[in-house]
């Protein structure tokens, strides 16, 4: 299973997210992140996705890693995945608009779960409020429908 990550960036009561406009999660409002480059550890992914996908810097030490998931998805094995997922509250810069992502800020009390992964409702929810969890999720209709899940 590969490993990903994924970061979610806050400003005071709002959150970054960024609409995907090609590849994996097209049209669907995500945090920020990807996959390891050769010798890259996740925290470096993490930190060079964030700066490539909006443009903002951010330093590894305030890189909060509460968790990982494994995602399964039944009719897409290619997908499959182990993400680290990360809280960072501090970072330099304005994000802007590049070729893979559209930045837009969200109050966090009226994120756009209906425009997101179906998961994300099982666990965002702790990255909102800074607690550690692990997790496994099996998702099936190309990750449309959530089939099982194990969130600790």
């Amino acid at each position: 299973m590969r490993i990903t990550t994924l970061a979610y960036l806050f400003r005071g009561d709002k959150m970054l997210l960024g609409m995907k406009k090609r590849s994996f999660g097209v049209g669907k409002w995500n945090g920020y992140g990807g996959k390891l480059e050769e010798g890259e550890s996740p925290v470096d992914a993490v930190v060079r996705e964030i700066e490539e996908e909006c443009g903002v810097k951010v330093k590894k030490i305030v890189c909060k890693e509460l968790g990982s998931i494994n995602f399964a998805f039944d009719d897409k094995e290619e997908w499959n995945q182990r993400v680290i997922i990360y809280r960072i509250d501090e970072f330099d810069g304005e994000p802007k608009e590049t070729e893979e992502m559209i930045p837009e800020w969200f109050e966090i009390s009226n994120l756009p779960y209906e425009k997101m992964w179906k998961s994300d409702t099982l666990w965002l929810p702790k990255v909102l409020i800074e607690e550690k969890f692990t997790g496994t999720i099996n998702l099936g209709d190309i990750g449309e429908k959530v089939v099982s899940y194990d969130i600790k």
